[in-house]
C-alpha cells in the first residue's frame, strides 16, 4: 500500500513538472522613465494627443478617428511602410494618463502579441517625469520560439522603441527653452 502511494505521488510530481514546462509564453512587462526639463502640461500636449504620434521616431504618419475618447483609433504608418493599429482603452487628461492597446501589427515589425501600454506624465514647475509601461506576449505563441520572436526579442524591441521615443519626446518638449 505504501509503495502504491509513493508511486502515485511520484507520478503526480512528474505530471505537474511536464505541465509546467509546456504552458507556453508568459506575459512580459517593461517600463521606461525619463526626466524632461519642461512643464507637465507642455509634455502632455505632445503625448496626450493620441491622433499625433509624430514624437515617435519610427512613425511617418498618423491617421485616426475619435480624438482622445475611449475606443478612439489610430493607424501609424511607419517610415518603412509598415502599419500599426491602436485603440485607446483609457484616457484621463486631468491625471495626464493614456492607456492603449495594439489591435493589429505584424510580428516582423514588432515581435509581440496582446500588447497593452500606458503613458503617464507627472511633475511640477518646469520638470516632468514620463513613465511608459507595457505588457505583452512574445510574437510566437508556442513553445520553442525562433530567436526573433522570443521573450528576449520582444522585450528588446519594446524597450528600444520606448527609449528612442522618450528621447525624441524630451528633445521636442525641451526645444526652445
Amino acid at each position: 500500500m505504501k509503495l502504491q502511494i509513493l508511486a502515485a505521488s511520484a507520478a503526480l510530481v512528474f505530471a505537474f513538472a511536464g505541465a509546467a514546462e509546456a504552458h507556453g509564453p508568459t506575459r512580459q512587462k517593461t517600463s521606461r522613465t525619463i526626466e524632461i526639463n519642461a512643464a507637465p502640461d507642455k509634455v502632455w500636449t505632445i503625448v496626450g494627443n493620441f491622433q499625433d504620434a509624430s514624437w515617435i521616431p519610427v512613425v511617418e504618419k498618423t491617421e485616426g478617428q475619435g480624438g482622445n475618447d475611449k475606443d478612439a483609433t489610430r493607424t501609424l504608418t511607419l517610415k518603412d511602410g509598415a502599419t500599426v493599429k491602436e485603440t485607446i482603452t483609457k484616457y484621463d487628461a486631468e491625471k495626464k494618463s493614456l492607456a492603449y492597446r495594439i489591435t493589429e501589427v505584424d510580428v516582423k515589425v514588432l515581435p509581440v502579441t496582446n500588447y497593452s501600454s500606458n503613458i503617464t506624465v507627472t511633475g511640477e514647475g518646469d520638470k516632468s517625469t514620463v513613465v511608459w509601461n507595457g505588457a505583452f506576449y512574445r510574437g510566437y505563441p508556442n513553445n520553442d520560439p525562433p530567436a526573433e520572436l522570443s521573450d528576449a526579442a520582444a522585450i528588446k524591441a519594446v524597450d528600444g522603441l520606448y527609449e528612442a521615443s522618450l528621447k525624441s519626446l524630451k528633445d521636442k518638449a525641451e526645444k526652445g527653452q
